[in-house]
Formats: structure tokens, sequence, C-alpha cells
């Protein structure tokens, strides 16, 4: 797994942490409120409620994308597998050559 991907994960899971001890939170403190805390704990509710549903559209997009790559690079492979085994081959001889130099 790349590192990009690593770290977008880890950024998908430090989000959702952070907007669930939100949520502990605005449960915890929710019978307390009253007038424009009441108000300003509803608005709170709903922005976080929409941070959620685009997290997880987001999320899904990705495994879609994801998903769409190996479709397509899969149909290539097998569509033109010589040229497939030369692409591997010279990126395997670049990152020999690189790592060779050090």
């Amino acid at each position: 797994m790349s590192d990009a991907i690593q770290a977008k994960e880890k950024l998908a899971s430090d989000f959702r942490a952070v907007m669930d001890d939100i949520d502990a939170l605005m449960t915890a403190t929710g019978k307390e409120a009253t007038g424009e805390a009441k108000a300003l704990r509803e608005r709170i509710r709903d922005r976080l409620d929409g941070a959620k549903d685009k997290l997880l559209d987001a999320q899904h997009e990705a495994v879609k994308r994801a998903k769409d790559a190996a479709i397509a690079t899969d149909e290539y492979v097998h569509a033109n597998p010589w040229q497939a085994i030369g692409a591997a081959a010279a990126v395997g001889l670049a990152l020999g050559v690189l790592i060779g130099r050090r």
C-alpha cells in the first residue's frame, strides 16, 4: 500500500475519531443546553452529520475508483500480456539501478 493511501486512511480514521468525540460531547452536554446554547448545539450536530455523510461519500468514491483502476489494469494485462511483462521488467530494472547506486 502506498504512503499516500496510508496517509489518507490515517487522516480519515483520525477525522472519524474526532467526530465521534464531538458526538459524545454533544450528547453529554445536550441535557444542560438551553436557549442560544441549544441552537448552537443543533447547528453543530447538523454540521457534524453533514461531515459524516461527506466522509462516507468520499470513502465510497475512493473504493469505487480503486476498483475501477484494478479492473482497467486487469483488462489491459489480459489484452496486452507481453507489453505488461515488458513494462514490469523496465520498472524492475529501473528500481534495481536506483537501489544499486546506494
